[in-house]
């Protein structure tokens, strides 16, 4: 939200200090396997011992954003990456010596933006968002950022990147930050920092020839002149060292040259799945699928009945359960009437951490029209398009169907099918005829207690692009459908 507003002042001078992370338990759970506690309690696998110390110590630091590359801390990575942060500010350790003179900098930044004439327009074009996206995918960021990315490009007045554009750069980019919630090793985001952040994987785009370079960025200088001071800093040299002696971390372990990084399986970062349940398209975080259920070829396949549910209260329930109604490995649980339409779009984290910390949770697939948190991982296809409440397939699958999900983490495609039932096997082609002749499978309606406004909300932005769109107003487009009826 804060990007989206400084987004939208074209004509003066913008800064954006980031609010840094959390620092974390130097013996403990990390805040985003921690939430999955009660998932872990129900099925025997953490003790309420174990349960009530790892609360109490997750967090070593009051303030800023997550240990994880969540939405809050891939946003502070974006920032910079468009060129609104100084360099080096993103993920700093919240409330240190070194952010707070982050922050001292970033105002006098501000004055000398001023003095230049440098105003938010001119930071904030279509080749710094290009670089923006190429950064997310090198970090393996939260998907969330492929709807606010085009939410902030919106209030600039540039282009809006498309699912298209996403693919193209997710394609070209190699992902090569070790980091939690992806790993392999799942550093947490300070050690990603203390390695070089946001410039050092620009450094490595750079050399790759990934990045507009020419861009100007808040310190005044454009992006090649700033990634040569970068290069040769003291401050570079310095954190390395300092990460090198604390953690016994190496920096190039956490921030890795692309070769490293494809030597040790780090795979793009999102893949856009169609198929009969999601003829407009799905997301999923493809590089955190758990590579043991992978396949050699590195494309996940999986074929599995669905348990399909309307509320997540009720999918949570069936998670935790241990009885008859709990939800199996090798199922597909699937979560509809989720999306803006239904709830206003609420988050699922709670069903996809359950699922990532548990132990049998790597053999469920998740099938959802509601969006992710930002450190959700494993076979979790989200944002499928239409949503239930608009019609979309989604609607019409039933406990017991067969479901086929192939994602290719290499050529970066997928599909997702319903592929008929266990006693009548259908192909893709043949189960979408019967997913059209269907009924929905339960009364759908959106929550009881939704507010108007955010009804109203889901309406406009789905006239105006949609989720793909940044779930925006684009008065222009609302107007000509309100005129033409």
């Amino acid at each position: 939200a804060m990007m989206i507003a400084l987004a939208s002042m074209h004509d003066l001078p913008c800064i954006l200090v980031p609010g840094g992370v959390t620092l974390p338990a130097s013996d403990g759970e990390d805040a985003g396997t921690v939430q999955s506690i009660g998932a872990r309690f129900a099925h025997g696998e953490a003790s309420l011992e174990h349960a009530a110390e790892s609360l109490c110590r997750a967090c070593a630091s009051p303030g800023g954003g997550c240990q994880f590359l969540g939405t809050a801390a891939t946003s502070q990575v974006i920032g910079e990456a468009l060129g609104l942060s100084l360099a080096h500010s993103a993920l700093a350790p919240s409330g240190q010596e070194i952010w707070l003179d982050m922050a001292v900098r970033s105002a006098r930044s501000l004055i000398l933006m001023e003095k230049q004439g440098i105003k938010t327009k001119d930071i904030i074009t279509d080749k710094s968002i290009i670089n923006a996206m190429a950064v997310h995918a090198a970090f393996g960021g939260s998907t969330n950022l492929l709807l606010h990315l085009p939410a902030i490009a919106h209030a600039a007045n540039r282009n809006r990147p498309t699912i298209e554009d996403w693919t193209r750069i997710n394609r070209e980019v190699p992902r090569i930050v070790d980091v939690l919630p992806n790993g392999p090793k799942f550093h947490p985001t300070v050690r990603v920092f203390l390695a070089g952040g946001v410039p050092e994987v620009m450094l490595h785009l750079r050399n790759l020839g990934l990045l507009n370079l020419k861009v100007p960025t808040a310190s005044g200088l454009i992006l090649n002149d700033l990634l040569d001071w970068w290069q040769g800093s003291e401050r570079r040299a310095r954190l390395k060292a300092r990460l090198k002696s604390k953690d016994k971390i190496d920096s190039a372990d956490v921030i890795m040259t692309p070769n490293t990084a494809k030597k040790k399986g780090l795979t793009s970062t999102v893949t856009f799945p169609k198929g009969n349940i999601a003829p407009q398209g799905s997301v999923i975080k493809s590089t955190s699928i758990d590579p043991s259920v992978v396949d050699n070829d590195g494309v996940y396949r999986k074929i599995g009945p669905s348990r399909v549910f309307i509320k997540e209260v009720d999918a949570i329930k069936a998670i935790k359960s241990r009885g008859d109604n709990q939800v199996k490995p090798g199922e597909i649980l699937v979560l509809m009437c989720r999306g803006p339409a239904g709830t206003g779009m609420e988050e699922v984290y709670q069903i996809t951490s359950a699922l990532k910390h548990l132990s049998f949770g790597k053999d469920i697939a998740v099938i959802t029209d509601a969006r992710f948190s930002g450190v959700s991982t494993g076979a979790c296809i989200g944002h499928v398009g239409p949503e239930a409440l608009a019609g979309g397939p989604i609607s019409k699958l039933r406990d017991g169907d067969l479901i086929k999900i192939v994602i290719d983490r290499n050529k970066l495609e997928g599909s997702v099918d319903f592929i008929g039932t266990k006693n009548n096997p259908l192909n893709p082609q043949e189960g979408a005829k019967v997913l059209e002749k269907r009924k929905p499978s339960f009364p759908l309606s959106e929550d009881k207690d939704l507010p108007d406004d955010t009804r109203l909300w889901a309406a406009l932005q789905n006239v105006s692009g949609g989720t793909w769109g940044g779930c925006v107003f684009d008065v222009d487009r609302i107007v000509k459908v309100l005129e033409t009826g």
